[in-house]
């Protein structure tokens, strides 16, 4: 397999294990991360779930050029190939987990977009970061553009867009396209998983709402706000801060 999922107590390992091909993405691998999201989305035992190359070297190369190439005059393929990368961005993007990307080495093209549908991304200092369809002729994705600028910005999207260029861990961490440079994604993971699940579910949601366009509470932000003080996190909270202990949200 070249894409699976290894479950450690309340964290999925979302693990890209093609090191000969430097982690590239070809279709199956993306009909089958589709699969794997499902999975994952669907435990609800879960907390967290991390995105990683099996050995560092590169997070991910971007697409299968040796597949692209041998299906580039076959409409049919480049429109399935297309919609399977498409689903999978969306899907990874609005994941009911929270999620990381741990990025050791290249993270390049499609690579980048997978690290940009987490919701944080940690990179190693000898990571590099390009998105590079420029140099090919091809143009991003247009959901992934957005990712990138909701990050980074339209000035310095465009210049990743427009060169191709490969910038290192110190300049992505500068500009927002990571939140940490760091050899272990392990200490945002523990914080993750120690706090409440229900304010991160549901702080995740209100943050894509807000990336998807919404700028004040309706009936519904309203009703979850409000909600949230009757839950048995907000209980469970409230009695550790009295009791001046850590909170078992379990």
């Amino acid at each position: 397999m070249t894409v699976r999922l290894e479950i450690d107590g309340r964290v999925a390992h979302l693990l890209i294990d093609r090191a000969d091909k430097r982690n590239a993405f070809n279709m199956a691998m993306w009909q089958s991360t589709l699969e794997l999201l499902e999975r994952t989305a669907n435990n609800a035992d879960l907390k967290l779930m991390v995105v990683r190359s099996v050995k560092p070297g590169a997070f991910c190369a971007g697409a299968d050029i040796t597949e692209l190439l041998a299906n580039k005059d076959d409409a049919d393929w480049r429109s399935a190939n297309q919609a399977a990368i498409n689903r999978v961005q969306h899907e990874l993007a609005r994941h009911r987990l929270p999620t990381i990307a741990f990025v050791e080495g290249d993270c390049v093209g499609g690579g980048c977009g997978i690290a940009l549908a987490c919701d944080l991304r940690v990179a190693t200092p000898n990571a590099r970061f390009g998105i590079t369809p420029a140099k090919l002729g091809l143009v991003y994705p247009l959901h992934d553009v957005k990712l990138l600028t909701d990050l980074v910005g339209p000035g310095q999207a465009k210049r990743i867009l427009y060169t191709g260029s490969l910038i290192d861990a110190a300049e992505a961490l500068r500009i927002g396209l990571v939140e940490f440079v760091a050899e272990s994604p392990d200490d945002l993971a523990d914080a993750i998983t120690a706090a409440s699940p229900h304010s991160v579910r549901e702080t995740k949601r209100f943050v894509q709402r807000v990336l998807d366009g919404q700028e004040a509470d309706n009936a519904d932000t309203l009703r979850i706000f409000a909600e949230a003080f009757t839950g048995a996190d907000f209980a469970e909270g409230t009695k550790a801060f009295v009791e001046k202990r850590t909170p078992n949200f379990g």
